[in-house]
């Protein structure tokens, strides 16, 4: 017989009050169209200054309870099409700050969904009673045309797997980019992957240091010989690699803004259609450090790739890309320490079953070896992870999930050997948990999905999307749960 599954009457929904302000392009809202900045700035020139200054009042009182300083907002999005206008044009402060509230919109980050939620512990515990523990939920937001972000709430797991969530803040907040050190056997991985073994290549591995800035490979490519340069292959390769290092950043948010008012939106070409399923994992290094971690999906509108998310304090995030025969596809998931002094992780390259991989250097993943294939009634589409595997004395638990007839999502359970962990030592004979009925329908219906749980004491903490409509948090025992499943 299955573990009892406790459904918590808690429910989060999407909530289309959360917005963020984006640079909007007119015209270029469909990209094989034309721009129209040039035809909004002659018309917003046209206005007297009574006008001009009427206009932005207006705009800021509507607008600047729902944003963090919405003035400098307009301001940086002024200078991002200042280009349009002659170099001697001399304008007010009000009729810059106009122009750049017309190449600006609000976007709902989880106007169409929210679903497929992970749990870590909050690294901040303090004020918690006794048996308490503070928690940081990522979500996967959907807005307008299936952009996806990644967002957060906060909330205490109590005694007797009893859940509450904090209240939002009402403003939000994206960030602000900034560049990384760069890895270079990052950068040779992922040229060596994209067939680019080059003059060019060779001259980054011959020249490049270990870690480098943005600023040290500008100085680098700049100085690359004439004739080198001349070659169609050599621009290929540049242009790949200035890809490769704008697809790795750092965002950083404001001190005082709050977990659940941070939202980390696609930046990187490489994430630009969104930034899907992260799966967090809080992990311990054997120097006794802890760091979280977090493997998502990264989608650029043709390609999805797995990325990792590194953040100490949920405030500044170092965003990577991955490499390697295992960095394929979707649902890589970081084991919570390393495994015979490697670092270890879930992952479904093949699109349809579970492997286990390891790595270095957390960048480059080695070839997957087997776990779990289709095979059950309810899984027979594909198999996959729901998160990071949870350690126990008897081995990882691994919360998973399968598809089945009519594309049914269905979440089980799988536990693998501590030492070998592509050793699968026993599962649960049915599924875990299954949509219900009120779970069924949403943007994409008929599916429960989670990206990992919480071990507090005994009680397993599920998070998950049900339909994509909805994020439902569960409860099980672990010690029922392992024992029942067979071997």
């Amino acid at each position: 017989m299955n573990p009892r599954v406790t459904r918590s009457p808690l429910r989060l929904r999407a909530d289309p009050r959360r917005v963020i302000t984006k640079l909007f392009v007119p015209g270029e809202e469909v990209p094989e169209h034309e721009s129209r900045s040039a035809a909004v700035i002659r018309r917003v020139m046209a206005l007297d200054e009574s006008t001009t200054c009427a206009a932005l009042d207006r705009t800021v009182r509507l607008f600047a309870g729902r944003h963090r300083n919405v003035c400098g907002t307009f301001a940086d999005n002024f200078a991002s099409v200042s280009h349009r206008l002659s170099a001697d044009a001399e304008l007010s402060e009000s009729r810059r700050l106009l122009i750049g509230a017309y190449f600006t919109h609000e976007y709902a980050v989880e106007g169409a969904a929210l679903c497929n939620p992970s749990m870590v512990a909050h690294p901040d515990q303090s004020g918690m009673a006794q048996g308490q523990l503070r928690f940081v939920l990522s979500v996967r937001g959907i807005g307008e045309g299936h952009l996806s972000s990644i967002g957060f709430r906060t909330g205490v797991a109590g005694p007797g797997g009893v859940l509450t969530v904090d209240s939002q803040p009402g403003v939000i907040s994206t960030g602000l980019r900034t560049d990384s050190i760069h890895d270079k056997g990052l950068f040779l991985g992922k040229l060596a992957e994209r067939g680019h073994d080059d003059e060019v290549s060779a001259v980054l591995s011959r020249w490049l240091p270990a870690r480098f800035t943005g600023a040290e490979l500008d100085e680098l490519l700049a100085g690359l010989h004439p004739k080198l340069v001349a070659r169609q292959a050599a621009h290929r390769t540049v242009e790949l690699v200035r890809w490769i290092a704008a697809c790795n950043y750092t965002t950083d948010f404001p001190e005082d803004s709050a977990v659940s008012g941070r939202v980390l939106w696609p930046t990187g070409p490489s994430e630009r259609h969104g930034m899907e399923d992260a799966r967090f994992v809080r992990f311990s290094d054997d120097d006794g450090s802890q760091t979280y971690y977090a493997t998502y999906t990264a989608y650029d509108g043709v390609d999805v790739a797995p990325q990792l998310l590194q953040t100490d304090d949920f405030r500044t995030f170092r965003i990577t890309q991955l490499t390697g025969p295992a960095a394929r596809n979707k649902g890589m998931a970081l084991f919570p320490r390393r495994i015979g002094g490697r670092f270890a992780a879930l992952s479904r390259g093949d699109g349809e079953s579970t492997a286990v991989t390891t790595s270095d250097d957390l960048k480059s993943w080695n070839e997957p070896r087997s776990v779990a294939a289709p095979g059950r009634d309810w899984d027979l589409v594909q198999v996959g992870n729901c998160g990071s595997p949870v350690e126990t004395p008897e081995g990882w638990l691994v919360l998973t999930h399968g598809v089945g007839p009519m594309r049914l999502y269905s979440m089980g359970a799988m536990l693998l050997d501590l030492d070998d962990p592509a050793k699968v030592l026993a599962t649960l004979p049915e599924p875990l948990l299954t949509p219900n009925a009120a779970e069924r329908d949403g943007y994409v219906p008929n599916v429960v999905y989670s990206c990992g749980g919480l071990l507090h004491g005994d009680t397993l903490v599920i998070p998950y999307g049900a339909s994509d409509a909805t994020i439902g948090l569960a409860t099980t025992s672990v010690g029922d749960m392992l024992a029942a499943m067979a071997p």
